[in-house]
């Protein structure tokens, strides 16, 4: 399971890298407008992916990354984009580290956490929402993806399989 989440960590740090270099080509007006995706526009879509990336992993490590832990899924964590793509690359860059320092046995473990939302409790395979957060990436990203061809700017290739090919560093 290891290599399994260390291939998916990174290629969520490339995906994330190309979304972010293709959103840099949108005006200020194009990446804050609202064009009905679930959280409206590319800026509320990747202040989105943040927020939930830093509410599940402070789950998953027990720690809070540096910076803001919001209590909403819709937060806006940065107004400025060069802030939130510099919060992302690091954001990225501590999954990656997480994933890379776990030996092999610890993704056999579960994380026990609070939902944003309401208080319940929940108890988790640990490999369960590791595949939660990935997938929940892909899925926003797609939905970025789409709001930036809506405004004209080509979506980058964000295919798994061109990660696999071409992405590795």
């Amino acid at each position: 399971m290891k290599s399994y989440f260390q291939m998916f960590a990174r290629y969520n740090a490339w995906a994330n890298a190309a979304l972010y270099a293709a959103a840099a080509g949108l005006t200020d007006a194009q990446y804050r407008a609202d064009k009905g995706a679930f959280f409206g526009s590319v800026h509320g879509t990747l202040n989105h992916l943040l927020t939930t990336d830093r509410v599940w992993f402070q789950r998953i490590t027990g720690t809070a990354p540096t910076g803001t832990v919001p209590d909403r899924l819709n937060a806006i964590l940065f107004e400025d984009f060069a802030l939130l793509r510099a919060a992302r690359v690091v954001e990225d860059a501590r999954i990656v580290a997480y994933l890379d320092g776990l030996d092999e046995a610890a993704y056999q473990g579960s994380i026990h956490y609070r939902r944003v939302s309401t208080p319940d409790e929940f108890e988790q395979k640990l490999i369960e929402a590791l595949a939660h957060v990935f997938n929940h990436q892909t899925h926003h990203r797609g939905q970025a993806h789409a709001l930036l061809t809506g405004h004209g700017v080509a979506g980058p290739v964000l295919d798994l399989l061109q990660y696999q090919r071409f992405g590795i560093n």
